[in-house]
């Protein structure tokens, strides 16, 4: 067998089981050049993420021994892993890493990390020397076939998270973000997500208020930011100095009116603002986004620009499956072509070794005084003679047996005419 992927990822392990089967960043050099050296496999990559752990395995001796190895590494048993792990040989292999490339297997559809962390596996396994001509050319086609999918599918061009269609939205207000300042009210999941969003696309000056100062200052921290706390009494200057502003407390009551929003603008002299309220109950009085320069966004409208991005990227994903099928019939297409090398290798050498006996014996009859001309002909009559025996009586048993395929592949393979 040349080609297989096994693991484990999201949809089929728990979260425990999945931290127990991953591979820190420094423990793969030695985990590859084990497996290599008797864990069943002459090629070899890890890929562990947070939501998957998958080998892949070329000029391989088969599942059992990859799964010894895995037990042995990771210390679970065959019994823990039960149903978890999965298997692909050969083409179902070849599609499942397109596909894993893709983002088409991921927790978020189309999600682009997954890409850079397949590369990031491939050089860690080829700097510990565990790939080789099987693996090289598989992975070099699924980064291939993964830009394809990006370019021509909108896969990844629509938001699929609250998250991540606040920071698009926030985009489509102000052309250049990495101008933008952005104001923090809260300190929960939602708005570390939207924050780490927004500085993907940019956004640098970021200012974290909450009701407790130690976690705004936890969350400042880890974004690069500033920190105010209770009793916020500085939240009318920095909500004046806010283009960008993410709310999502446990407040009942809305903590930004419609007033504290105008008499920020007037400060701003209009300079545009957008409001992300992802709380409920909102955290701003709907009056808020009625203001001139305001774009306020509540959790509902964020959630229809992400039920609009999943259609769109349900469509792209159906368009990228096609992509990826026809890339899978390519490559293993290449892969059958593997077969053929050792007797393309031998055939070469036994025409080699005999043209180069035979051109000896000429240059010797000329040495003796044989005409030249005659010399090469007599060349040519016993390298034809010798290269079209064994041929011949094969053609000539399979006339014999009634063998039409074999007769039909030898005027395929020497290009007869009739």
């Amino acid at each position: 067998m040349n080609l297989l992927a096994l693991g484990l990822n999201h949809e089929t392990a728990p979260l425990e089981l999945r931290e127990r089967a991953a591979f820190a960043r420094e423990a793969l050099p030695p985990a590859l050049r084990e497996l290599v050296a008797d864990g069943g496999a002459r090629e070899a990559a890890i890929l562990s993420t947070c939501n998957r752990t998958e080998i892949y395995c070329g000029r391989h001796a088969g599942e059992r021994p990859l799964l010894d190895w895995l037990c042995r590494r990771t210390g679970i048993s065959r019994e823990a892993l039960g149903g978890s792990i999965y298997r692909f040989p050969d083409d179902q292999a070849v599609k499942h890493a397109f596909r894993v490339a893709s983002g088409l297997d991921s927790m978020v559809l189309g999600e682009p990390q997954i890409l850079g962390q397949m590369k990031d596996a491939f050089h860690a396994a080829a700097d510990a020397g565990a790939t080789g001509k099987v693996l090289n050319r598989l992975f070099q086609r699924t980064f291939s076939v993964a830009k394809q999918v990006r370019t021509d599918t909108a896969i990844g061009a629509n938001p699929v998270s609250l998250a991540y269609a606040g920071a698009a939205l926030a985009a489509q207000v102000f052309a250049r973000l990495n101008e933008q300042r952005a104001l923090l009210i809260g300190a929960g999941e939602t708005v570390e997500l939207v924050a780490r969003h927004l500085r993907e696309r940019g956004v640098t000056q970021m200012v974290v208020a909450n009701r407790s100062l130690a976690r705004a200052q936890n969350l400042a921290r880890a974004l690069g930011g500033g920190a105010i706390g209770a009793p916020l009494a500085q939240m009318p200057e920095h909500l004046a100095r806010a283009d960008i502003v993410v709310s999502a407390t446990a407040s009942t009551l809305p903590i930004l009116g419609k007033g504290a929003v105008e008499r920020a603008l007037a400060a701003r002299r209009h300079k545009p603002m957008c409001i992300l309220d992802l709380a409920v109950p909102r955290d701003v009085e709907p009056q808020a986004g009625k203001l001139r320069d305001v774009y306020l966004y509540c959790v509902d409208d964020l959630r229809r620009v992400v039920d609009s991005g999943r259609d769109s990227r349900m469509r792209a994903a159906r368009e990228a499956e096609m992509i990826i099928d026809l890339q899978v019939v390519r490559f293993m297409r290449w892969m059958r072509s593997l077969e053929s090398v050792p007797a393309i290798r031998e055939l070469r050498g036994e025409i080699f070794d005999a043209a180069r006996a035979e051109a000896g014996g000429a240059l010797r009859r000329m040495e003796s005084g044989e005409d030249p001309r005659e010399a090469v002909e007599q060349l040519a009559r016993r390298l034809a003679k010798k290269f079209a025996h064994h041929p011949s009586e094969a053609l000539r048993r399979a006339q014999a047996d009634g063998d039409s395929g074999l007769l039909a592949a030898a005027r395929k393979l020497f290009n007869l005419k009739s």
